[in-house]
């Protein structure tokens, strides 16, 4: 059976060794994948995953790994050794991503990509990268540097008159800072930094307050569009350059008029439910500026379109950052002094958890979860689908958070809303969709069902959940509550039969565990009564009992 991939990758590379490959390549290889991904290079493999074998220079694990760590700068500590794949020796080379930018010995500075054809390649890593690079990994504030050919003339008064009225009426907004005069305040928000013993505007203070005409000519990356379509035609596209501050109060606006609502009783109140929540459009597009790569080419896109909302922003996510642990990992920015300007001003949420606010805006109306599967790393591409609110999932959502005084966390939300889904999912389940850790699931869940929000049976491996009748009650289902808690359970004989006739009148007690996931203790009962009932009888006995059906 193969154990090594069957094709190449960004951060898998063949290497054929028929004829010794040259050490040199090799280190420019190393040096590609570390400064990009990391990854693991197989020597002794051709491009088309054909094992052939590695030259007898190269059987020496021990002795290549030193030969990389003496011929990289700072050195790359691999982790090599020699593994039989269909009888023949391969050498397998497992690279870790660095933390800084690594060079040859000879000071070639290289990084890897996927070509049109999806194969990789490794090429030079230019100058004008290596702060991408940097900033990419948490060592360099690019939004805290000062911008060349900037001064104080492109700072636009106007902005920072908007800017201390943004303060004066965002919940979140310091109000202290209203009290300093505009030189300190330039200076408290970072939108200036001393050089050569005069102030200048930062990257961080012209993206925010900056001259429209002066950021389009200084700051080429700063661009940004709001597109709408309806089928294939273009009902609006709008590009700019304007300052952060008027651009979101822009970019508000135009959303109004695409984003429409529809009201629903509470209680003794009318409430308006808009097809995309504010609060969750206001922290993507935060997120979407505050993470954007400023030394790459490309706009912030905001696209609405018959199937949902895209925001997008070029640049990948930061390191550390994926797919899978979105909603856990510590907060961390590529661009932290304009991520706390923003926070000060009342812009961004003051905690860094704003993709907790975005996931809230949809699963708080029943409506599918935010998607950032098309996510690469060149972009991070956020999309919103239009779905049609679930009232009564919102409105018992909203009564629980009355009823506890506060929110409900963003991890309970996302169980209730599988469950609402699903119906009924195990501990396994939920950390598939979620990717959540056990233990958050856990916890959660014990909280959940004591206060009657949800509903467990079965025990250890095997135990369930679903929503609690409350829910099922607001979205009068009660017949599909009963049917969940008790119908299925009568079915369990019916069932099981089934799959024995199925097996050619065989079954196992493990058959009927996989069956109808519950644990063995109950497995066993289903069979004493369906041996009692004369429809199964003993068919071999010891650990591992089969049963078969009574004609």
């Amino acid at each position: 059976m193969r154990t090594i991939p069957v094709a190449e990758s960004l951060e898998i590379e063949f290497k054929s060794d028929l004829k010794g490959y040259s050490d040199h390549d090799l280190i420019e290889e190393i040096v590609g994948m570390t400064n990009t991904v990391g990854g693991v290079l197989y020597l002794g493999v051709e491009d088309n995953g054909v094992v052939t074998g590695v030259h007898k220079k190269h059987k020496d694990a021990v002795g290549v790994t030193a030969l990389i760590a003496n011929s990289t700068v700072p050195p790359v500590s691999v982790r090599a050794e020699i593994i039989d794949e269909d009888g023949k020796d391969i050498l397998k080379i497992e690279i870790p991503r660095s933390r800084m930018i690594v060079s040859t010995s000879s000071g070639k500075i290289l990084r890897r990509r996927l070509k049109l054809d999806g194969s990789p390649e490794v090429v030079p890593m230019y100058s004008y990268e290596i702060p991408s690079r940097l900033s990419e990994l948490g060592m360099l504030d690019y939004s805290a540097r000062p911008l060349a050919g900037a001064t104080l003339d492109d700072l636009d008064p106007n902005q920072r008159v908007r800017l201390r009225k943004i303060i004066q009426t965002r919940q979140g907004g310091e109000k202290s800072l209203l009290a300093l005069p505009d030189d300190e305040l330039d200076i408290a928000l970072h939108i200036v930094m001393e050089v050569n013993g005069k102030y200048v505007p930062t990257v961080a203070g012209m993206l925010l307050i900056g001259k429209e005409e002066r950021i389009a000519e200084l700051m080429p990356t700063a661009k940004s569009s709001f597109q709408v379509l309806e089928g294939t035609a273009i009902r609006m596209n709008e590009d700019s350059s304007k300052p952060l501050l008027e651009l979101f109060e822009t970019y508000e606006t135009y959303l109004k008029a695409w984003n429409p609502e529809r009201e629903t009783e509470y209680g003794l109140f009318r409430i308006p439910i808009p097809e995309f929540d504010w609060a969750a459009f206001r922290e993507a597009l935060v997120n979407a500026f505050c993470h954007r790569d400023y030394t790459m080419l490309g706009n912030v896109r905001v696209l609405i379109d018959d199937e949902g909302m895209v925001i997008s922003n070029p640049g990948g996510f930061i390191d550390g950052v994926n797919l899978k642990n979105l909603l856990t990992v510590e907060p961390h920015g590529r661009n932290p002094a304009l991520a706390d300007a923003m926070k000060r001003i009342g812009l961004a949420e003051k905690t860094g958890r704003g993709i907790d606010r975005i996931y809230e805006g949809s699963i708080m109306f029943g409506r599918p979860w935010p998607d950032y599967s098309e996510s690469t790393s060149r972009m991070v591409k956020l999309f919103i689908q239009r779905a049609k609110a679930d009232i009564p999932f919102a409105k018992f959502v909203a009564d629980e958070q009355n009823r506890q005084g506060k929110s409900l966390s963003i991890y309970t939300l996302m169980i209730l809303s599988l469950l609402n889904s699903e119906r009924r999912a195990t501990i396994e389940r939920i950390m598939e969709v979620t990717n959540l850790s056990e233990n958050k699931i856990r916890s959660s869940l014990e909280r959940m069902t004591e206060s009657g929000l949800i509903e467990a049976s079965g025990k250890g491996k095997y135990r369930t959940f679903m929503l609690g009748k409350k829910i099922y009650r607001e979205k009068k289902e009660t017949i599909q509550y009963v049917r969940q808690t008790d119908i299925d359970r009568i079915r369990y004989p019916e069932l099981v039969m089934k799959l024995a006739k199925a097996q050619d009148g065989i079954i196992t007690k493990q058959d009927i565990v996989e069956l109808l996931k519950i644990s063995p203790s109950q497995a066993y009962a289903v069979i004493k009564q369906l041996r009692k009932d004369g429809k199964l009888e003993l068919f071999c006995g010891g650990k591992y009992s089969k049963y078969k059906v009574v004609e």
